[in-house]
């Protein structure tokens, strides 16, 4: 899975931020929030993760974390991308 063309994740006044550019705008004219964890799990998809990959990095980076919120929470931000067509599968 990976991060469609035209999704670029900007820093705007210290916050990260999912904007469209170019074409893609047309389709897309909003923006969306990122957290630290979801600024931590863009980046991983801008390399082509899985959501099994994405869960493994949070479990690695955040060890306070237990696997089944790790990977619920996975699917919950990879769901919200889908749903705004950020992602090719």
């Amino acid at each position: 899975m990976k991060i469609k063309s035209g999704f670029m994740m900007r820093s705007i006044a210290g916050c990260k931020v999912v904007v469209s550019v170019g074409k893609r705008t047309l389709d897309f004219n909003g923006i969306i929030n990122l957290n630290d964890t979801g600024a931590f799990l863009w980046e991983r998809l801008e390399q082509g993760a899985d959501e099994d990959q994405l869960t493994a990095a949070i479990l690695e980076n955040y060890t306070e974390v237990d696997e089944a919120t790790a990977r619920q929470s996975v699917k919950d931000f990879v769901g919200t991308l889908r749903e705004a067509g950020c992602l090719d599968d």
